[in-house]
């Protein structure tokens, strides 16, 4: 069974299916501990590998090599890829996704921004022409063996964001998202306007979107939630704290608890998980 089918299985499925943003190898070596399903967020990836905000300057060579390094590490997990807007031009998405596909990659989000592009949840978004976005869409499904395409909107206008809603979900992309929703009510708008086509939702902490529970989620129709920073924004809370916390000793190492405290032992341990013979597989994680 392809990558691809896996993940359309999953979604399929009851409930909400999660899927934890990483940014590098170490993230989601603890991800998955927890989850059988990983985002290769953008946001994320941005950050860790370039140290620049997610406002275009990922370099598609550098996010294939990132999910090729995933997939040797994580060979029974999900993996979805935010390939922003395809790099811009329409042969590149195709060139990026039949790659992506190649290397076992699950699927990819596909939006509609143009340059220069932002966040999801940042303002200042701008659009493609709908016809202009359909066909690169169209060129990727077409170019997609088995791939999953999300196909993503990040229209503000209310008239347009259910037009362009409604006008994805009757492609043959396989998932629709809308990034940014605001509150409970578009949520179930949209959840309206695209029909029978599985919707994806979006969360990041301190961005437009309610905060709710897969369980909320679920009752509201939505079928999959990508989860882009928590990793991420707990590293950089921890690390924040640790360093302030060594310097205030005079850099003296804190002591680690042999039993649960994270330290060379532990760490080690993590990391040997991913050369091991014997992956960990997602019926040995929590979902």
């Amino acid at each position: 069974m392809t990558y691809g089918k896996q993940l359309r299985e999953r979604i399929a499925g009851p409930g909400t299916t999660p899927l934890i943003g990483v940014y590098d190898m170490y993230s989601a070596s603890i991800a998955a501990q927890h989850y059988d399903g990983m985002f290769v967020s953008g946001f994320g990836f941005a950050a860790s590998y370039y140290g620049l905000p997610d406002i275009g300057f990922i370099a598609w060579p550098d996010m294939v090599a990132f999910v090729q390094r995933l997939r040797g590490a994580f060979p029974h997990h999900h993996l979805l890829v935010d390939i922003d807007d395809g790099y811009v031009d329409p042969e590149v998405a195709c060139h990026v996704v039949e790659g992506l596909e190649r290397i076992g990659a699950s699927g990819v989000i596909l939006e509609d921004q143009k340059r220069p592009r932002r966040c999801g949840h940042a303002d200042g978004k701008q659009v493609l022409p709908l016809e202009e976005y359909l066909e690169k869409l169209d060129k990727v499904l077409q170019t997609r063996k088995d791939l999953v395409v999300v196909a993503r909107t990040d229209a503000t206008e209310e008239h347009d964001i259910l037009h362009r809603a409604q006008r994805l979900a009757a492609t043959d992309a396989d998932v629709v998202l809308v990034d940014g929703v605001r509150s409970v009510e578009w949520i179930q708008r949209i959840r309206k306007v695209v029909g029978d086509k599985p919707l994806l939702f979006n969360q990041i902490a301190g961005g437009k979107s309610p905060r709710l529970s897969l369980g909320e989620l679920t009752g509201l129709g939505v079928d999959v939630a990508i989860y882009s920073t928590p990793c991420l924004f707990a590293a950089h809370e921890a690390m924040d704290s640790a360093l302030a916390g060594l310097k205030a000793a005079d850099g003296r190492l804190p002591e680690v608890d042999p039993a649960s405290g994270i330290g060379v032992k532990a760490a080690t341990s993590l990391l040997e998980r991913n050369i091991a013979r014997e992956r960990l597989t997602p019926e040995g994680v929590g979902v």
